[in-house]
């Protein structure tokens, strides 16, 4: 099962990282690209622990649903979502936000699983894994540029 760690350095307060983190809208910003949106669940605002969405967007070129939940939630310090039903055989994203002196440490640790055996195997060494880590490291960006700037606009 593939495995993606990255951790970025925030200057802000861990609140505010995990915050943004959570917003349902700030996420939508973040996937705008590929016109993501919220359709089922909770749309809008902070996602909770044991609530659900349903994303629908298009990577490469097909439109795909897929519903996670919060399954574990510490305030200010982690929570994880999992993927409930989707294109992938399994999805376990944990977020951990570390308060240090001048600022937060974001990490982020995506597990993934195509399905279709081999084929999905082949899939997540040659095209997924990359694809995927660049959205992460795109939406950590979002999130710094947000939570650095005191954009506190989607976390009320």
């Amino acid at each position: 099962m593939p495995e993606i760690i990255l951790q970025t350095f925030i200057s802000a307060p861990a609140k505010v990282c995990f915050d943004l983190s959570l917003s349902i809208d700030l996420h939508k910003i973040s996937t705008a690209h590929t016109n993501e949106e919220a359709i089922e669940g909770t749309t809008i605002g902070l996602i909770k622990l044991g609530e659900y969405v349903t994303w629908r967007a298009r990577h490469f070129g097909i439109w795909f649903k897929m519903t996670s939940e919060i399954t574990s939630l510490i305030p200010n310090e982690s929570f994880i979502d999992e993927m409930l039903k989707g294109p992938f055989k399994s999805i376990k994203h944990t977020h951990t936000f570390e308060a240090q002196s001048c600022g937060t440490l974001m990490t982020d640790v995506f597990c993934f699983q195509s399905p279709f055996g081999v084929l999905g195997f082949i899939a997540d060494k040659l095209i997924l894994t990359a694809y995927l880590k660049k959205l992460l490291i795109d939406r950590n960006a979002v999130i710094k540029k947000y939570a650095e700037n005191g954009d506190k606009s989607l976390i009320v």
